[in-house]
């Protein structure tokens, strides 16, 4: 895949080939769900088991990330995701929530674009009898369902067909060769299932373990009324926790393995909380993470590492992070990955019946 220029043409012509290998096999063929680096702070797009896990009635979340901008100039890999959760009281300790949530991207001269729109719920079981206390055990089960598509314009790319050599020029009123039947997919349904344990022993003391599974009915995504062609189920276990060094300093570790079809990624690391008293509900993360992502015949191989920094005050959260490439890619980007932002708003309660435990992600 190239853009409409004549330019270099025969120079850039490999790279045009790898491009097309690279976007239109990954994202059509595998079709790989966007990643994101703050996956603990898009909780809806990581976990059903997710929803309602706030200590709140209500929260937003939104995010945004922006990848291979330094490669792909001004049509990089953008994803924008939204959720907006409901949570309300079930008998004396239990919750049921409810979530809302989009999700849509962007990428590349075909501007391929993805878009998903999901409802989902939870329910929240507490397993001890400590609601008062700071500590507590939860035990919460989530599902979704929602309707998704997936469309590209086949006027903004050229192929190989249409390429004249003795010129060095693209001839667009070539027949490509191609037979694409349709610019977009039909729409499909999906389903995603999870579940989540916590414990909390106190205000910054806890652990978590999660599992998901997103797509468990592998829709067809095809543009070539092709039935084959289906959306490999992603799977997805997720742990971590809070750490205290002492009243003001702790440490939220946690990792996230992802699975869907050939491609498996790791990642792992940690961001350091501080906050102290005088600040009243103010306070700041900053961390490191790994990304570890398999590379078929090569093997597992580290291909980047964030840098993270987090506002939190009393009832936002500001999120900032960068991905530096350490992958061969490197050598085109200059180890320039992806920007990302998130950002996280959670109403408080009103009354004591609204009130739950729930862990620092």
């Amino acid at each position: 895949m190239l853009e409409r220029s004549t330019n270099n043409t025969q120079r850039f012509l490999p790279w045009a080939c790898l491009l097309f290998f690279g976007l239109f096999f990954t994202t059509s063929a595998h079709a790989q769900d966007p990643r994101f680096a703050q996956f603990y702070a898009n909780p809806l797009q990581l976990n059903p088991a997710m929803i309602g896990v706030f200590e709140g009635q209500m929260r937003f979340t939104a995010n945004y990330r922006d990848l291979y901008s330094s490669v792909l100039a001004n049509k990089p890999y953008r994803t924008l995701t939204a959720g907006l959760e409901f949570k309300s009281p079930v008998g004396r300790s239990d919750f049921a929530s409810f979530a809302i949530s989009t999700l849509r991207d962007r990428a590349g001269t075909s501007n391929f674009q993805r878009t998903r729109l999901t409802l989902g719920g939870s329910y929240m079981k507490q397993l001890d009898d400590n609601r008062r206390g700071n500590g507590g055990q939860y035990l919460v089960i989530g599902a979704q369902i929602g309707a998704g598509q997936r469309s590209y314009n086949w006027e903004d790319l050229w192929f190989t067909e249409q390429f004249n050599e003795g010129t060095a020029s693209v001839d667009y009123t070539a027949d490509n060769g191609e037979a694409f039947d349709k610019a977009s997919t039909n729409i499909f349904m999906d389903f995603n299932a999870g579940l989540l344990w916590y414990a909390l022993f106190d205000d910054n003391n806890s652990i978590y373990v999660g599992g998901s599974m997103h797509h468990l009915n592998k829709p067809s995504i095809s543009l070539l009324d092709n039935p084959m062609e289906k959306l490999p189920t992603r799977y997805v276990v997720h742990a971590g926790g809070e750490l205290p060094f002492n009243d003001n300093l702790s440490i939220l570790p946690a990792v996230a393995f992802q699975s869907q079809g050939t491609a498996m990624s790791t990642t792992f690391g940690g961001n350091f909380r501080y906050r102290n008293r005088d600040w009243k509900e103010l306070a700041i993360r900053a961390g490191m993470w790994g990304h570890v992502a398999n590379k078929l015949e090569q093997g597992f191989g580290i291909d980047a590492v964030i840098f993270t920094t987090i506002l939190e005050m009393e009832r936002w959260n500001f999120g900032i992070s960068y991905d530096v490439t350490t992958s061969i890619l490197s050598v085109a980007n200059n180890s320039r990955g992806a920007f990302e932002l998130s950002l996280i708003y959670v109403h408080p309660p009103q009354s004591r019946k609204y009130r739950v435990n729930c862990p620092n992600f």
